[in-house]
């Protein structure tokens, strides 16, 4: 191996560590959280995903895979997004969860009587505040340099969680839903 790919595996194993640790701690110690979004994603007539920046990205990985299971879904500012009604989910991923749009959305869909869950590290903020499920993860804010909650740059840990949080709400909906993976493939995308 070379001199230059060691700073790159030693980032790779602290990225794993850092993910490891911070999904056990999720499992540990939000454990009923995470099944309340996964009832709360199962039982809405509609789910609509909203995130900024990387969070957003991450979030709309959730969208894809929620799509394929079957359930009516969109992603919030996609000029097809219709407008938010009671009986609808709003799931929103804001680690700082004060991002001014994502808190205006949670505001109007939380006015309307649709329910709102939040993938955040921060459980006392604004949007955790309109949200009915709260979703906590150990990472840093996008704000936090100190480096004490996550080496990584920013929201990386966060946006990480996010994505892998996606994927086991995915696999939990999955298996309750008693589909087969031949009957999950005929949605996935053949425009490609």
């Amino acid at each position: 191996m070379s001199s230059a790919a060691l700073p790159v595996v030693d980032a790779l194993h602290t990225v794993q560590s850092e993910v490891d640790a911070a999904l056990r701690s999720l499992a540990e110690t939000d454990a009923a959280a995470i099944a309340a979004l996964a009832d709360a994603v199962h039982d809405a007539d509609r789910v609509f995903l909203l995130g900024a920046g990387r969070s957003g990205i991450a979030l709309r990985m959730t969208a894809m895979r929620l799509m394929h299971l079957g359930l009516t879904v969109f992603v919030v500012g996609d000029t097809t997004t219709p407008a938010i009604e009671r009986g609808d989910l709003l799931l929103t991923a804001s680690g700082s969860g004060t991002t001014t749009g994502i808190v205006r959305a949670a505001a109007v869909a939380h006015e309307l009587g649709a329910a709102v869950a939040t993938i955040t590290t921060a459980p006392a903020s604004p949007v955790a505040a309109l949200s009915s499920v709260i979703v906590t993860v150990p990472a840093a804010g996008k704000l936090d340099r100190s480096g004490t909650a996550s080496a990584q740059y920013a929201g990386g840990l966060f946006e990480q969680t996010v994505v892998l949080l996606g994927d086991a709400l995915f696999h939990t909906l999955w298996q309750r839903s008693g589909l087969s993976a031949d009957e999950l493939w005929p949605r996935h995308s053949n425009l490609e």
